[in-house]
């Protein structure tokens, strides 16, 4: 795991400023990777890489970077990992091509392989998660390219004549012809997701690169500022559709039996490192399954890492312990304090380089960063929900839909109305009269919210409109953001969408293509390398994900419960009482503490001065929001967190030092 920058300006440069930039731009990414650094650049060309290195695979001096090919034609800056390049060697090898290997880095074999078979073959052939930047030297082109499933981050774009690229935005910040102007459009499109979807960042001209594709550009095209569009060399819609026609052939049991074959060759080729390397373990499905067959291959116990909170409804420790001592993992729980956890804030801005705000990066920054004090590499269990069918979303869109798409839409909007005539806190009053009347089902917290909530859900005209709302923080965020017009996403392009069988299938679809890439592996990938940690998604390698498109649905949900298919394989090797359990979100009561211990820092961030003063947002709806949820009345946390990342966000690029120094030694503000 490691960092790489560069940049390239047509027309030439002197060498030696040049590689001062360079350096700059790659001593932004030093947590990426504190091993070592290098710049290559090409005057004439006027190209430039930069790298930092976190050592996993050849800790010595050969696996240096940006790395020349052995025939001199190629260089690359390289971040991740190529699980097979073992294999990829002796294939090479085979064909009496191999050069006379200087080390047993990844990156030299995917150079040798590149020289071999040509950047797109070798791709194809690659099982891994990785982003590159490579320099043809001999046809003056860059090639840009990243993983399939999104797990490394790969930012590009034009500014004031020079083409900047990295790994994070803070590399591209570094290089002086940065513009950073604030794309309104991708920041409405941030209010909505509560993440900058792909292929927009929170700039102008600065682009994602899609998960999946490849970037090639020529001198030509560099000397008119011309970006061509990514071309995919692998693409999960395909992949989707693909699976949905060639379904799985064979019974269940044996649809058991092939996932846990894949899953055991995912899991093998990740185990590989020359670091000290272990697993997080929430205890759920996901991260249990991975531990369990980690466990299973490994002759000595597996080092696992979970936090725990004192706060219950957010505590999943007791149940890792459990698993743990079933598995006989050599395990490390750290039970975390409100102090502890909100010391965290402060360094979101930083660590998250553009608004960001789900806030399980606060727990998951900090098992990352007690994983690291034991190991250099973690796996996880992230992508099971996606591919398995494990969101409640997936249950409550299609049971919604399917309770009242039979009524016409007049007489679903009049329900609608007749619901959000009465307040959220009448609402709430009458429940706690009629309490002791009313099923235990129905005995839920802020029923005045959900109420509302489900008012809007009547209004949809169809699953996807469902879901959509569903996924949705701010629902209308182009009343929020002022001079927006909402930056179009895989959600609003019907052209995108894969072709499935069923709305679960649809939503699970769009949930890989979004969510999945643009928050999960977002929010793992920059709290981890926050700590300089590397960490690995077994259930992500892409034969897994291939395979899991080709089972049936009622593999995946049966009964109303998710990811059958995956606590099968796990039956094998874990009681099913050690996991069976409602599921649980990795969260931190953040309502509760922007009522206390935050409520200062809020308060200034969401003043109607600065609002107006930065002009970006409408006050008017934020301090509504503020003061419904200071009263108790409503809990707007979701929509509170949004703005308030957006705004520590912002003033951190202002200041150009992380916000959080003004927080004191408990996580308040100091006065």
């Amino acid at each position: 795991m490691c960092g790489l920058t560069g940049f390239w300006q047509p027309g030439g440069f002197a060498r030696e400023g040049a590689a001062a930039i360079a350096r700059r731009m790659a001593d932004a990414l030093v947590h990426r990777g504190p091993d070592d650094a290098g710049v290559w650049v090409d005057a004439a060309a006027g190209l430039a890489l930069g790298h930092r290195r976190l050592a996993i695979v050849d800790l010595s001096p050969a696996g240096h970077q940006p790395m020349l090919s052995a025939s001199g034609r190629y260089v690359i800056a390289f971040n991740g990992e190529i699980y097979n390049h073992g294999e990829l060697r002796r294939e090479l090898e085979a064909t009496g091509r191999a050069p006379a290997w200087r080390g047993h880095s990844d990156t030299e074999t995917l150079l040798a392989a590149i020289e071999v078979w040509g950047l797109e073959p070798t791709l194809a052939r690659s099982v891994g998660m990785f982003a590159l930047a490579l320099w043809d030297t001999q046809e003056r082109t860059l090639w840009l390219a990243r993983d399939r499933l999104g797990e490394k981050p790969l930012y590009y774009g034009w500014q004031r004549g020079v083409l900047l690229f990295g790994s994070e935005l803070k590399a591209l910040r570094a290089h002086p012809a940065f513009a950073g102007e604030i794309d309104r459009g991708a920041l409405a499109a941030y209010f909505r997701h509560n993440y900058v979807p792909a292929p927009h960042s929170i700039y102008q001209r600065i682009h994602k690169l899609p998960p999946g594709c490849w970037l090639r550009i020529t001198a030509p095209q560099a000397a008119t500022w011309q970006s061509p569009e990514p071309v995919p060399y692998w693409s999960l819609r395909q992949v989707v559709e693909a699976g949905l026609r060639d379904p799985f052939p064979r019974d269940e049991a044996q649809a058991v039996d092939a996932l846990e074959q894949g899953l055991h060759e995912s899991i093998r080729l990740q185990r590989v490192a020359d670091v000290p390397l272990g697993a997080f373990l929430s205890g759920g499905i996901d991260s249990t399954t991975v531990v369990a067959l980690m466990q299973a291959q490994a002759s000595q116990p597996v080092k696992t890492f979970t936090i725990g909170f004192h706060e219950g409804e957010y505590n999943e420790a007791q149940h890792a312990a459990a698993v743990a001592r079933h598995l006989g993992t050599e395990h490390t729980e750290l039970y975390v304090t409100p102090q502890q956890a909100m010391e965290v804030i402060p360094r979101l801005p930083q660590l998250y380089d553009e608004p960001f705000a789900d806030s399980s990066q606060i727990p998951t920054f900090l098992v990352a960063q007690l994983a690291r004090q034991h190991v250099t590499v973690c796996l996880s269990g992230d992508g099971g929900d996606e591919l398995f069918g494990g969101y409640n979303r997936y249950f409550w869109a299609d049971r919604l839909w399917r309770r009242q798409g039979w009524a016409p839409a007049a007489l679903r909007r009049g329900v609608a109305a007749g619901l959000t005539a009465v307040s959220p806190a009448a609402w709430d009053r009458l429940w706690a009269v009629m309490g002791p009347l009313l099923p235990r089902r129905l005995r839920v917290p802020s029923p005045g919210d959900k109420l509302h909530k489900l008012a809007e859900v009547l209004r949809a005209e169809g699953p996807q409109a469902i879901y959509r709302r569903l996924v949705s923080h701010w629902w209308h965020p182009q009343s929020l953001v002022l001079g927006a017009v909402e930056a179009p996403t895989a959600l609003t392009r019907p052209e995108a969408w894969p072709a499935v069988d069923d709305p679960r299938h649809w939503m699970m679809a769009l949930d890989a293509l979004t969510y999945l890439p643009d928050d999960i592996l977002v929010k793992v990938d920059r709290a981890a390398m926050g700590v300089s940690l590397e960490t690995r998604v077994p259930l992500l390698d892409h034969r897994v994900v291939e395979l899991a498109w080709r089972m049936p649905l009622t593999y995946k949900i049966r009964g109303g419960q998710g990811k059958r298919l995956l606590r099968q394989v796990l039956y094998r090797y874990v009681p099913r009482g050690l996991v069976e359990r409602p599921k649980q979100g990795f969260g931190v009561p953040i309502d509760h503490w922007l009522r206390g211990p935050l409520r200062e820092w809020a308060e200034e961030l969401l003043s109607e001065r600065q609002l107006r003063e930065e002009g970006f947002l409408d006050p008017a709806p934020v301090r509504k929001l503020w003061a419904e949820h200071l009263s108790g009345r409503r809990n707007w946390q979701y929509l509170l967190w949004d703005v308030l990342m957006w705004r520590a966000w912002k003033q951190n690029i202002q200041r150009g030092t992380d916000v959080g120094r003004r927080f004191g030694e408990a996580g308040k503000p100091r006065g």
